[in-house]
């Protein structure tokens, strides 16, 4: 146990103890002074030795709740749904672009085929005489 009260205490666990220090305080088992005095320890807390040396005497739960991190499954089930909106993302900016490319494309290559034959309708291929 000694090991675990070297520990560093996190916000939320300095707030888990003040909510339960005033929880006491509202049950009778700390007078004001002694809850302002608890109070301000315990915001100036850095471990959780320090913080179990506010609860100590308090029935019930003197260690805050610590919060577990994520497991690896949830970490990986996020990057997935993260990959996915990122390539859903870039697929439809990349059909955007192709639809709009093929729009141009198909522009220009009416554009052209007008225009080659207003240039050849004045122009007659000559006939080679043979002689």
């Amino acid at each position: 146990m000694a090991r675990s009260s070297l520990i560093r205490a996190s916000d939320a666990d300095r707030d888990a103890v003040a909510e339960r220090l005033r929880h006491a305080a509202v049950e009778g088992r700390l007078e004001p002074d002694e809850l302002e005095e608890r109070l301000e320890l315990a915001l100036r807390a850095r471990t959780y030795g320090d913080l179990d040396r506010l609860t100590g005497d308090l029935p019930g739960r003197t260690r805050p709740v610590q919060r577990s991190s994520p497991g690896l499954g949830a970490l990986v089930l996020a990057l997935t749904v993260r990959l996915v909106v990122v390539a859903l993302v870039i697929g439809a900016l990349l059909v955007a672009f192709a639809v709009s490319a093929a729009w141009w494309l198909i522009g220009v290559l009416v554009w052209l085929s007008l225009r080659s034959r207003r240039s050849c309708a004045g122009w007659h291929h000559p006939r080679r005489v043979r002689a």
